[in-house]
């Protein structure tokens, strides 16, 4: 007897009437998938802020931001790829560009954004990447070296940083952050278009979904800066207290910076905060005063079986706790860390929501489908759809931030 595989099958519970093919077939990777080109598209907006719109509070942020957006962009398609069951294949979504495909077009904008935010991140160290292949020149050492033969070649020959070459390199970066904001969150509304261009299922299907997608993606890159931030600085200041080398700044001035800078940043924060979940709610009411056909199953869901995921883990926990957090005068560290890691949380349960919820009722509108994590893994199918994929998905950008800092520096204290 020949066992046939369901994709789907280890991790989906029913109840009620469900057809016998119908799974959660887009499982955790499904949610990492947009909740990781939000975070692209978010760490971009905010480093352009500085760059285009001249917000010169957030020069220290921009710099910071813009290099943890290229660290997110090189992980932002692996959820995909753990996602697909033959992944040797996705490389022909990038070789292959069909126009009237929404997930070809990924291919399209993400080689494009990667081109601008490459460029981008160029320009802004191209005097950085100069000075340091010139003051390595005539260093002994295996590192030094190395280090020599990696900014001589980032530097693409140019060796010019006089004033006028540097105040070129200046337009050349405004002009791209302007035109990478768009295609920043195209990248991400995209993700939002396909979902609400499923016609078949009657929770994506809405206009507002790719809006709704961009606002969050937003909110959810400007918090992650501002947490790793945060971490990093601690650190340092952990670091400068407890070395016995002498430093050029003290605990206390990192420490300023610190709490300056995030106070700045909050205010932006929370300006796309009002909107994402304005956004949201609207959509909801909609729905409730529109009442179509499938309203019953969905209000079923909404306010039955998701309720606790939605206005307690959502809105509550992850929106309104924070949003008040983030209001209170005098901010402290403690503070702000738990409420961006509670903004982090309330957009991954956004994306949750979306993705399982509107997954969570059948095709018949007579039988639900609950999703369970795989937690520990027993096969290479349960490994990339659970919880250690996911996590394996959401530490990759850090290590990778880790490295190109190492040779691209985007904290003022290092």
């Amino acid at each position: 007897m020949i066992e046939t595989y369901v994709h789907g099958a280890e991790w989906t519970i029913k109840e009620l009437f469900v057809y016998p093919n119908e799974f959660i077939y887009w499982s955790i990777q499904i949610v990492m998938y947009p909740l990781m080109t939000g975070l692209v598209a978010g760490a971009f907006v905010l480093s352009s802020l500085y760059h285009v719109f001249g917000q010169k509070d957030l020069k220290d942020m921009a710099k910071f931001s813009l290099v943890f957006s290229f660290a997110l962009l090189i992980v932002a398609p692996m959820p995909l790829l753990f996602h697909l069951q033959q992944p040797q294949r996705g490389v022909e979504v990038f070789f292959t560009p069909h126009f009237t495909s929404a997930i070809s077009a990924f291919g399209i904008v993400f080689f494009t954004y990667s081109i601008i935010v490459a460029s981008e991140i160029w320009f802004v160290y191209r005097k950085y990447f100069v000075e340091q292949a010139l003051a390595l020149k005539g260093k002994e050492g295996l590192v030094n070296s190395v280090m020599r033969c990696i900014y001589r070649a980032l530097t693409l020959g140019s060796y010019d940083i006089s004033e006028k070459a540097l105040e070129k390199d200046e337009r050349a970066i405004r002009i791209l952050a302007g035109v990478g904001i768009p295609v920043a969150c195209f990248l991400h509304g995209y993700a939002g278009f396909i979902f609400g261009s499923v016609k078949a299922n009657a929770l994506w299907m809405t206009p507002l979904m790719p809006v709704i997608f961009i606002m969050s993606a937003i909110v959810s890159g400007i918090a992650l800066c501002m947490l790793t931030y945060i971490v990093i600085m601690e650190w340092k200041k952990f670091r400068i207290k407890t070395s016995k080398k002498p430093w050029e700044v003290t605990a206390e001035e990192v420490g300023g910076v610190e709490l300056d800078l995030m106070r700045k940043t909050s205010k932006y924060l929370l300006g796309f905060m009002v909107a994402a979940i304005t956004l949201e709610l609207l959509d909801l009411v909609f729905r409730g005063y529109t009442a179509v056909k499938s309203w019953d199953i969905l209000r079923s869901v909404i306010y039955g079986k998701d309720f606790v995921n939605i206005f307690i883990l959502q809105y509550t926990l992850g929106n309104l706790v924070p949003f008040v957090l983030l209001l209170l005068p005098r901010p402290t560290v403690k503070r702000l860390l738990v409420a961006l890691s509670l903004v982090l949380f309330g957009v991954f349960m956004m994306r949750w929501n979306v993705v399982i919820g509107g997954q969570a009722f059948s095709l018949t509108f007579a039988g639900y489908m609950h999703y369970e994590i795989p937690v520990i893994p027993h096969n290479l199918e349960t490994f990339k759809e659970g919880f250690m994929g996911a996590l394996l998905i959401g530490v990759m950008p850090f290590f990778l931030f880790w490295a190109i800092n190492k040779v691209v520096p985007s904290l003022k204290y290092k």
